[in-house]
C-alpha cells in the first residue's frame, strides 16, 4: 500500500500504476480524466501529469482529443524480455549456487515455503507475485548485481502484466510452486549444469501455458 495520500499526485500515480501491471485496469482499457478527478476528488491538472508519468513508464497511451487507454501488451516485446531474463538470470544463478551457503539456502527455503502456506488459504494473485519476485531477487543480491535487477524490473511493464495474465488466467499457482522446488534441488546439490534448462522451463512458461489463448480469449489486450 503506498505510503502517500491517495488523492496526492503521487498517491493516485501508485494507484493507477498498481491497477495497470495487476490488470484490475486492462490492457486497452479506456480511462477518462473525469471518472479519475471523481475518482480521486482532484482537478484535471494533477490527474494530467499522473497519466502522463503513466505514459512515459509505457503504461498508458495518451492521444490528444481523443483520450487515454492503457497500453496492449507486445508480445514481441514479451519474447525478447524473456530472452534477455534467461541470458541474464542463468549467469546469475551459477554464481549463486557457487556462493551459496547454507543460511542463503535457507533464506531461498524459506521464501518457496511461504508460497506453499500461501496457496493453503485464501489469498490474491498479486500476493503469491511478490513473493515470485522476492525469490528471484535473492540471487541478484546474493551475487551483488543489484543493478540488474533494478534495471530488469524498470524494462519489463509488458513482461509483468503478461505474467500477472499467466496467473491470473491459468491459475498456475502449484505448477510455480513445483518448479520452484525443483529449483531448490538445484541450487543445493550445486547441479549448475541444469540451471539454464530451468531457467529456459520457468522464463517461457507463461507462453507455453496460456498457447492459443493469446491469440483468442486474450486477443484485444495484445498489439496487432
Amino acid at each position: 500500500m503506498s505510503s502517500f495520500p491517495e488523492n496526492s499526485s503521487e498517491g493516485i500515480y501508485q494507484t493507477l500504476k498498481k491497477e495497470i501491471l495487476d490488470l484490475e485496469l486492462k490492457p486497452g482499457q479506456q480511462l477518462s480524466e473525469n471518472e479519475l478527478c471523481a475518482r480521486f476528488g482532484v482537478s484535471r491538472t494533477p490527474v494530467r501529469s499522473v497519466l502522463q508519468r503513466l505514459k512515459s513508464v509505457g503504461l498508458v497511451d495518451v492521444v490528444p482529443y481523443k483520450g487515454t487507454t492503457v497500453t496492449l501488451l507486445s508480445l514481441d516485446e514479451i519474447e525478447q524480455r524473456i530472452y534477455m531474463r534467461v541470458a541474464i538470470e542463468s549467469m546469475v544463478l551459477r554464481d549463486f549456487i557457487d556462493m551459496c551457503t547454507p543460511i542463503l539456502l535457507e533464506k531461498v527455503r524459506y521464501i518457496i515455503r511461504k508460497q506453499a502456506v500461501l496457496l493453503q488459504g485464501e489469498f490474491s494473485s498479486t500476493e503469491f507475485y511478490i513473493l515470485d519476485s522476492q525469490l528471484h531477487e535473492v540471487w541478484f543480491n546474493v551475487t551483488q548485481k543489484k543493478l540488474l535487477w533494478q534495471t530488469i524490473q524498470r524494462a519489463q511493464v509488458n513482461y509483468t502484466r503478461f505474467r500477472m495474465l499467466d496467473i491470473v488466467a491459468v491459475q498456475n499457482y502449484k505448477e510455480i510452486l513445483k518448479e520452484h522446488e525443483e529449483l531448490f534441488e538445484i541450487i543445493e546439490q550445486k547441479r549448475k549444469d541444469e540451471v539454464e534448462p530451468w531457467v529456459k522451463k520457468h522464463m517461457y512458461g507463461g507462453i507455453y501455458r496460456l498457447g492459443d489463448r493469446i491469440h483468442t480469449d486474450f486477443k484485444e489486450y495484445f498489439l496487432p
